[in-house]
Parts: C-alpha cells; structure tokens; sequence
C-alpha cells in the first residue's frame, strides 16, 4: 500500500571520507511486516515518552531544583538501571569494545550531555521562545550532515517532510511564548532592552549549540548502532553524559542531594520513561531509520507534551500550539513517506 511503510527512502553514495567506522553506511532492513507495523509503534512509543519529560521537569523545577541537577540525575538513574543488564548478558561486547566504536560511544555521550547543558543554560540568558526555536533546528543540521557523515541523501520528500515540521515546531515555540503582535515584533518575541542586551546573544548562541550537539548525538548513535547491540551503547552514552554533567553541577557548586522526597520520585520516573523508554527506543530506531528521519520524528516531542500538560497541569493549549502541533504532525507524515520508485522495490 502507498504511503504504509514508515520507512523513508534515501539514497546512499560511497563511503564518506569523514565515516568514523567502515560499513557505516549501510542501512539494516527490516522485513515488510516489521517495517509497517513495528518501526512506527517504536517510534510512537518513543515520542510519546520522551513528551512526558516536559511534566517531570516542571514537577521537580516547582520544588526548586536546579535544570542542570534534573539532567544529572536523569541520565545518572538511566545508567544506574542498565548496569545489572550489561553485567548480566552485555560483558563480553564492552569487553570486545576496541578503538573507533569505543571512541564514537564516548563521543556520543559527550555530544549527549554538551547538549544538556547548553540548552539548559540557554534558558538563563535568553527567552524560552528564542531558545525553543533555535533548539529544534537540530533536524536541519542533521539532514545537512548526513550526507557527508553518513554518505545517507534524503530524498526530497523527506526535506519537504523535515522543512513543514520544522515550521510547525517554530509556530508553538513562538505561539505559546509571545503575545499576538505584529509580526515585526513577535518574531523576536522580546522587548527592546532584552534584544540590545549582549547576555541574550549568548543564550541564543548556547542554544543553537545545545541544537548542533543533539545533531551530532543522532549522526553519531547512526553511525555507532549499525555496528553495536543497543544495550551496552545506551550504559556507555548514558553514563558518560552522567559524568559529564555530574562534573559541570559539582563545579558550579550546585547540590545534588537534600532535595524533599517527592523530588526523587519525580527523577526516578524521568530516568525511566523519556530517557531509558524514549531515548533509548529512539537509539534502537537509529538501526533500521536514516539520522535524518529519526531526528523529524523527534519534532513531535513538544505535541506530546503539549497534551500532557493540558490533561494533568490543566495548561490548554493556544490556538497557535495548536495549529504548530498540526503542522509537525503533518511534516512527520510526509517524511514518512517513501518514494514511488522506493515503493516499487517492496
């Protein structure tokens, strides 16, 4: 059937001179059966779960927890709960982890936490709208890299895909952050003093970094997961983003403990479902899925919250979320979509 198969079609050149490992351009086929029904209930699944991290962040943020500290925790817990596995069935894949695969994971997990916290910091020096929107242009560096990364060529479809998602996700950053103004005024979304303010540029710059380091968290867990079992690269990642982040709350002499129980339980379900539920079904994804399809995929994450928050915060969206969420929605589904030519090769 036309238009069934979540399973973009994207043409693969020679090995790229920037390839990390050999073979990485090769892309893992699934069966048609799986490929119809498995790839999009994972990849539902994952947006799903990776939208309520938006609730348990404001949970924990309204007993005052610092953002950096929630990202500790949560990429601390998730590695905490992968160990006995990897210990129990994964020992001889982190014991066979040699040169270029070991070296990717850890520049995966850098990417992982560099991302945290620029973005987390972004949001200390400039508006939510302005950070939101440069954020979620990590789909565009992606499709940018991937080919010479990757050697994958998105089909043009996929670009139409990715470029209405984008414009979607634009819309409720905007939307749901600035009053309803002339459009002159409300792109920028701040007042006169806050955009002469140099502080504001730096936001915007950590911001757009926070954007470039997810980017390179995807290419590289495309690249990585062609050649890795999931589990064993998701302790690797995770835990050393946890490090990472550990270091950075210690050295700006944050706390990470002495926070009132109800917190802990708010980490814990933020470790378990976005992080070890999402991201993780996100990175099993990255197996079978182009870089630049997964990271499309991604820009439903701010739909899914916005209907978390409306059901349990009692936060209604605005008409422009609204219109925004249909818009991503809409972009996802014509990413989706693979090629008449791709099509007849079933």
């Amino acid at each position: 059937m036309a238009g069934s198969v979540l399973l973009p079609a994207y043409r693969v050149s020679s090995p790229s001179p920037y390839a990390i490992l050999n073979n990485a351009r090769v892309i893992h086929p699934m069966n048609s059966i799986r490929s119809r029904f498995l790839l999009p209930l994972v990849l539902c699944g994952a947006i799903l779960a990776v939208s309520t991290a938006s609730l348990f962040i404001r949970y924990a943020q309204q007993e005052k927890v610092p953002a950096l500290v929630i990202a500790a925790w949560r990429l601390s817990l998730a590695a905490v709960f992968l160990l006995p596995s990897v210990l129990l069935k994964y020992r001889a894949d982190l014991w066979h982890l040699r040169g270029p695969t070991l070296g990717v994971c850890m520049l995966a997990g850098v990417f992982l936490a560099l991302h945290f916290a620029a973005w987390i910091t972004s949001l200390e020096y400039t508006s939510v709208a302005s950070s939101v929107v440069l954020v979620t242009t990590t789909p565009l560096w992606v499709t940018l890299c991937a080919p010479f990364v990757l050697g994958e060529h998105p089909s043009p479809i996929t670009v139409t895909g990715m470029l209405l998602a984008l414009s979607g996700g634009i819309l409720i950053a905007l939307g749901g952050n600035c009053p309803w103004m002339p459009i002159a005024s409300w792109v920028f979304c701040v007042t006169r003093e806050q955009f002469s303010h140099k502080m504001m540029f730096i936001g915007d710059a950590l911001a757009l970094c926070g954007a470039w380091m997810a980017a390179g968290y995807v290419l590289v867990g495309r690249k990585v997961r062609i050649r890795l079992a999931l589990v064993p690269y998701l302790l690797l990642v995770y835990g050393i983003a946890a490090l990472l982040l550990v270091g950075i709350v210690l050295g700006t002499r944050q706390r990470l403990v002495g926070y009132s129980p109800v917190v802990y339980l708010w980490l814990f379900l933020l470790a378990l479902v976005p992080q070890l539920v999402g991201h993780s079904s996100l990175n099993w994804a990255l197996r079978h899925l182009p870089a630049a399809f997964v990271s499309i995929a991604l820009l439903g994450e701010p739909v899914g919250s916005i209907l978390l928050v409306a059901l349990f915060l009692d936060e209604k969206p605005l008409p422009a979320e609204v219109a925004g969420g249909l818009i991503v929605l809409a972009g996802i589904y014509l990413a989706s979509q693979r090629t008449p030519a791709a099509r007849q090769l079933e």
